[in-house]
């Protein structure tokens, strides 16, 4: 049976490395971008036995700094995949864009390519934060970045927020808030600040300069009720969406279905595998091209293994879980979450809406807590009982959570 898949290509090349950035990045290493270019195209063209079995309906370019890397490469990726895989007319094909590396004839050249959907790196819209934490645009060029979007066609437009960042007080992210929803962005990514070891601002870590958890409490509780007045419904713990408009490649990962990706670093779940590649782009370009090493890691997932990442990335959502889709893919009992989410119902924590649970903002902010003591008690319970296996209780070939039924579809080369 034909199903669906995300596709996920890694761009690792930046113009500079931001402060708080502990991803594979690559700055100032420009004169490898025509090597790892031909080991991208080599790589999807390589692919295209295994893309058969799917329809393409989510493809994502991240980083990075994709926009950095050339609209002209991002085209001529996008049409690879085309070619060599089955992606369908209606696909969500997004971008990720700094506004100091994107012009407006890049937009049109992309939007005309098939990408119809943008997300911009804005963080702030404080200038002197931005310039503090690394970033080489001001907020004048964010807003001019999403006009020039709007201009060549873009109707689905994300920006990313961070706060609780250096010096940023409640006050501060109120106002960028304020501004970037003038800018009627139909998506909004908004992630607290963590300092990672590795990153620049990790000599900051323990810094009063830093807004503490309280603090950043504060600013997510205000960000979710700000947006709801706005029209922008949370869909899960950092993102926020016009109705119909969230993110279906990033639901992706959520929801488990199947991904497969392309790049350095990148990540991939498919036919219960999960696998990655090696983070290192010269090694990447090196395995592809003349045979060395480009796996990092490979493990097949048990099924009780994907059940606890069912509870685990489910409750990120707000579509939340439920003892019926948890015992679709392990038939054991459900009984000791369910009693645990009453009790964090209680506490304020979940609610519960017709056999479905999901946290509220209030238990979001405490999730991996919550998270964990509901795996603990579900790994308990099933040692407990013992598991109730039986071959026939689950399809072993169906390595989704979720398997949507194909129905008739329209792709790129005019297929149906």
């Amino acid at each position: 049976m034909d199903k669906y898949l995300g596709i996920y290509i890694h761009i690792p090349f930046c113009a500079s490395r931001c402060a708080y950035c502990d991803f594979y990045t690559l700055a100032n290493r420009d004169e490898l971008m025509d090597r790892y270019h031909r080991a991208l195209l080599t790589h999807i063209r390589e692919a295209s036995p295994q893309l058969q079995g799917f329809y393409i309906d989510s493809v994502y370019f991240g980083g990075g700094t994709p926009s950095y890397y050339g609209a002209a490469r991002l085209v001529e990726l996008f049409n690879a995949l085309k070619k060599h895989g089955r992606v369908l007319k209606d696909a969500e094909v997004t971008a990720e864009v700094n506004p100091d590396s994107i012009t407006q004839p890049d937009l049109m050249r992309m939007r005309a390519a098939g990408f119809n959907r943008l997300s911009i790196g804005a963080q702030c819209a404080d200038d002197g934060i931005l310039k503090s934490i690394g970033r080489r645009h001001n907020f004048a060029r964010t807003a001019a970045t999403v006009e020039s979007a709007r201009r060549a066609g873009f109707r689905n437009v994300s920006l990313d927020l961070i706060y609780g960042l250096p010096s940023q007080t409640r006050e501060g992210w109120a106002d960028t808030l304020l501004k970037v929803l003038a800018l009627k962005p139909e998506h909004l990514s908004c992630y607290g600040l963590k300092i990672e070891e590795g990153s620049q601002l990790w000599i900051y870590k323990d810094s009063p300069f830093i807004p503490d958890d309280d603090a950043q409490a504060d600013m997510y509780l205000y960000t979710v009720e700000t947006l709801a007045r706005n029209g922008l419904k949370q869909y899960e713990i950092s993102n926020f969406a016009q109705p119909g408009l969230y993110s279906c490649h990033n639901m992706k990962y959520w929801t488990g279905q199947e991904y497969m990706s392309f790049g350095a670093a990148a990540h991939s779940y498919v036919a219960g595998r999960r696998y990655s590649f090696v983070a290192d782009a010269d090694k990447y370009a090196e395995g592809v091209l003349n045979g060395g090493t480009l796996i990092d890691h490979c493990e097949t997932i048990s099924k009780f293994e994907q059940a606890s990442e069912y509870v685990m990335l489910g409750l990120r959502t707000t579509r939340g879980i439920c003892k019926e889709e948890y015992q679709a893919v392990f038939p054991s009992p459900f009984d000791a979450a369910e009693k645990m989410l009453r009790e964090f119902y209680h506490r304020g924590w979940a609610v519960e809406n017709n056999g479905r649970w999901n946290f509220t903002p209030q238990g979001f902010l405490v999730s991996n807590t919550l998270i964990g003591m509901l795996l603990e008690a579900l790994s308990n319970q099933r040692q407990a009982v013992g598991t109730p296996w039986r071959s026939g209780d689950v399809d072993e070939n169906q390595s989704s959570l979720f398997v949507q039924p194909v129905e008739s579809v329209t792709l790129f080369n005019g297929i149906n």
